[in-house]
């Protein structure tokens, strides 16, 4: 997708760069507006959830570019969540990009252990590199 292009006073294309809707979902209340906070600070609007059960009707009211899911939430598989995305959704969007403190492993093991995820964070996560996945979404 093409970035949004504004024309100036004189004519000239100058690139913008595009707002991201982004939905996070962690049972942790401090991840979640954590997340919110570097994603707004970046120019993203955000929108939190705290239960896995709650990601399905967020995606139906805001309609996100993204979504941020903890894949270790307790009230839920959240690999069914992703699932159900996919069902829905189909690819290319919304990028989903799974975040979780639990498992060790590398990216590759668990992307292929996981349907429908684009990507794997692991908590504690480097804040460039999760603003570098997002950025992805453009």
């Amino acid at each position: 997708m093409m970035p949004a292009v504004r024309l100036d006073a004189d004519s000239t294309p100058t690139s913008i760069p595009r707002r991201l809707r982004v939905l996070v979902a962690d049972d942790e209340h401090d991840t979640v507006l954590t997340l919110m906070q570097l994603l707004r600070d970046e120019g993203h609007d955000t929108r939190g959830v705290y239960q896995g059960g709650e990601v399905m009707p967020a995606l139906e009211i805001f309609d996100p570019d993204v979504v941020l899911l903890d894949i270790a939430m307790p009230d839920t598989s959240c690999w069914e969540v992703a699932r159900d995305i996919r069902t829905r959704y189909g690819e290319p969007r919304p990028l989903l990009i799974a975040i979780s403190g639990l498992y060790k492993q590398s990216a590759e093991q668990i992307l292929g252990t996981m349907a429908g995820f684009n990507y794997y964070v692991a908590k504690p996560y480097d804040p460039a590199v999760l603003l570098d996945l997002i950025s992805r979404a453009l």
